[in-house]
């Protein structure tokens, strides 16, 4: 039985001719995390005690509400 890879299974793993390889502390520097959004956490911590207020006003004025 012949599996769609047995021709290439065995090849040995490329080697790049003109550049040298990426070290690992580059390499893991690509996959760190980073701060996409700056300043997006400060924004939503400000925010929270308004949200919270506004979700009390409505829980306390809604007559569905069970409390």
């Amino acid at each position: 039985m012949t599996n769609d890879y047995d021709d290439i299974i065995n090849l040995p793993h490329y080697e790049p001719k003109h550049h040298p390889r990426m070290s690992m502390w580059s390499r893991a520097a690509q996959f760190a995390p980073f701060a996409a959004l700056t300043g997006y956490d400060a924004a939503i911590h400000s925010a929270l005690p308004l949200a919270s207020k506004v979700l009390v006003a409505e829980t306390d004025e809604n007559p569905y509400h069970d409390a």
